[in-house]
This record gives structure tokens, sequence and C-alpha cells, in this order.
């Protein structure tokens, strides 16, 4: 998964923070997602690594994450910003692992219920 990451990170769009940031999703059948994050002029209307990702798995017709990978050229890792934590927490039906790098290989793994804990799911829609 790091391999891809940083691979589609060299793809990303970001003219305005030169922040590009790669992720990748896996399902249960080991199958991997790739995305990174494109940005706007408008800046809210960018789309982050993690959704994008999250955006070809869905395309592809898988429906569950097991495990995120997501990569930044930042000092230590980043995690997922808190709209895409919750993105992720949509198609988590088990305990998700996140790996969270830097480029130089720094690597912090938890689990999606950490860092997003109480996350909102469809039994509040009830």
């Amino acid at each position: 998964m790091r391999e891809q990451a940083l691979q589609i990170r060299e793809k990303a769009y970001a003219p305005y923070s030169d922040f590009p940031v790669g992720a990748v999703v896996q399902t249960p059948s080991g199958e991997t997602f790739a995305g990174c994050n494109v940005e706007n002029v408008a800046y809210p209307e960018g789309t982050c690594a993690e959704a994008g990702a999250i955006a070809a798995m869905v395309a592809a017709g898988a429906r569950e994450i097991v495990a995120v990978y997501v990569v930044a050229g930042s000092d230590s890792p980043v995690p997922p910003c808190g709209g895409c934590r919750q993105k992720l927490a949509e198609f988590a039906k088990g305990p998700v692992r996140v790996t969270m790098a830097t480029v130089s290989g720094v690597e912090t793994e938890v689990l999606l219920s950490e860092l997003l804990p109480g996350a909102f799911g469809a039994e509040h829609m009830s």
C-alpha cells in the first residue's frame, strides 16, 4: 500500500498548498484503490486523497474498507481530516487499520475508531 500511496501522491494537484497527499484503501478481499488530493482555487471545493480513494473503490463496486494508508510530505505523519474520518467510517464494517506515513518512511498506525470515537452511523438515522 505504501508504494501505491507514494505513486499516486506524485499525481496530486496541489498548486495552492503545495502539500500533495496520496491515500490507498484496502477491501477485505485485498483489493486496493488509490486517490490523491485535488485542490481548487475555491479552496473548500477540493478533494482529499482519502475521498478520492473511496470514490475509486465505490466506482469499482466495493463497499467495505479494512485498511487505509495515507502518505504526505510532512515531517511527521498526518491523519485524515475530520470529514475523511467520517467518510472512512461509512465503509468500516469492523476495525479499520489506518497507517499514516511520511515520504521519508516514518509511520504511525492506529485504528479508525481511535481517530473518530463515537462515529455517526446509519443507526443514528432511525
